[in-house]
């Protein structure tokens, strides 16, 4: 043990997410070093931790955000809407409304928002870059360093406008050459594929009905040659199919695979519309689908069919999806949300909450392709979220770590994230919620009459 770095025992917590550690974990600088069983004392301790009336779980992971869309919640112009006529109510209003100003607040709102639920790690899909904001994944690091999470920048992007029977209008989307030169900055700028990373960058051309097939295909070349990964929305609604088929002449899955997007360096967000030939495809592949609840029941695009999807060889994870569609950012409450769709489609034996859980940590590390998050074991990061069961809403309960999905925990206690503490009693270390709560509201009530 280096003589700086202190064993720190987390002891005796009330419940644990991981097997034969009801004495607790200990931590060592960034990781987990040992599971402590019950009634021992581990040796060496420098500090302890009195963790008796919380639970604990790894750091829940988002895969799937929109941070830019805090801006626009329950939006008058864009509520009681499907996923199309949605998208182009908002489209004119996101292209007014981010400025470096407005995005690094709404960036860091969400980032708040999810750690204060217990997430540790976030994914942001950010494809709309207006004039002078081609800092926006720069700003989305610093935000992230400040409040000590992890974040997988998905530099996304839109090159198929209106005019050239794409969904967006022209005001938002950028040229391709113009894209694929600040993926190669930023995956180069930001990119660390190493062990213990708190920067990763994936390729995410935003949606078949928004980008060319020669970006997709581009981006699909840069991922293998750079080693990251690949996001886009797929299977997300009826519409999407219809669109696939009137312009590419087959269904998103083959247009999937006709620009080299099948293959384990991919995760999808929604992913619900597959059939069962697509499904078996889809695991073959390895593919990772981001499961998003709460922004699928919004929208009512349908329900994601995750038993399927697992039992063929996909990888599940979680995420809330955006701010405009979740009208949210809070991992723990999508987890809630994932239990209950699921339970009704597939039944309550069938999907426990320990299901809902694993989608959001371990479900959701292996969509981002790591292997150092996720769980609580030996040589893990030390990425770990506490919850406290004294408000009313838990009295009565009998199962810990069930109390947390049914009961409805939306807020944590405590935070760790790399073996530091990045939120204690609740709140951010370093963050005024207030100024915080100000800022951002009063950009966003501009913005709720943006467009007439």
């Amino acid at each position: 043990m280096s003589a700086n770095t202190k064993r720190t025992w987390l002891k005796e917590p009330l419940a644990i997410l991981a097997e034969g550690s009801d004495g607790g974990v200990v931590v060592e600088g960034s990781r987990i070093v040992e599971l402590v069983p019950a009634g021992t004392h581990p040796a060496g301790i420098a500090e302890t931790v009195d963790c008796s009336r919380l639970v604990m779980i790894p750091g829940l992971i988002n895969t799937h955000h929109h941070f830019y869309q805090t801006l626009t919640r329950a939006h008058p112009d864009a509520i009681n809407k499907e996923l199309f006529d949605w998208l182009k109510a908002l489209y004119p209003v996101w292209g007014k409304a981010l400025n470096r100003e407005s995005f690094r607040l709404a960036t860091r709102l969400a980032l708040t928002e999810l750690l204060m639920s217990g997430c540790t790690a976030a994914s942001d899909h950010h494809y709309v870059f207006p004039a002078g904001l081609g800092d926006a994944m720069d700003i989305q690091v610093e935000e992230a360093e400040r409040l000590g999470m992890r974040i997988t920048l998905n530099r996304g992007s839109m090159d198929l406008s209106q005019k050239d029977g794409g969904l967006p209008p022209d005001s938002v989307v950028q040229t391709t050459e113009e894209i694929l030169k600040d993926c190669e900055r930023v995956i180069k700028a930001w990119h660390d594929p190493a062990e213990g990373s708190f920067n990763q960058v994936a390729l995410a051309p935003c949606s078949p009905f928004s980008v060319t097939t020669e970006l997709m295909k581009q981006t699909a070349k840069m991922a293998k040659s750079c080693d990251c990964r690949l996001h886009t929305h797929l299977g997300e609604t009826h519409d999407e199919d219809a669109y696939c088929l009137e312009k590419f002449k087959c269904r998103p899955v083959d247009y999937l695979e006709e620009t080299g997007w099948l293959a384990d360096r991919t995760w999808l967000a929604h992913g619900i519309h597959f059939n069962d030939e697509e499904v078996e495809r889809l695991g073959k592949a390895k593919v990772g689908i981001c499961h998003c609840p709460t922004s699928n029941m919004v929208l009512a695009s349908g329900i994601c069919r995750t038993r399927e999807l697992e039992t063929a060889g996909v990888k599940v994870g979680l995420g809330v999806d955006g701010s405009a569609s979740n009208d949210n950012s809070n991992m723990m409450e999508g987890v809630r949300h994932a239990l209950m769709i699921n339970r009704l489609k597939y039944g309550a034996a069938a999907v426990t909450h320990a299901d809902a859980l694993r989608w959001a940590t371990e479900g959701s590390a292996a969509c981002l392709g790591r292997t150092d998050i996720g769980r609580i074991a030996p040589g893990m990061q030390a990425d770990i979220a506490f919850y406290g069961l004294d408000e009313l809403r838990f009295s009565g309960a009998g199962d810990a770590l069930a109390a947390l999905v049914l009961c409805g925990a939306h807020r944590a206690e405590k935070v760790m994230t790399g073996g530091k503490w990045c939120l204690e009693e609740g709140l951010p270390l370093g963050v005024d919620i207030e100024k915080l709560r100000a800022e951002h509201g009063a950009i966003a009530r501009k913005l709720a009459g943006a467009v007439t």
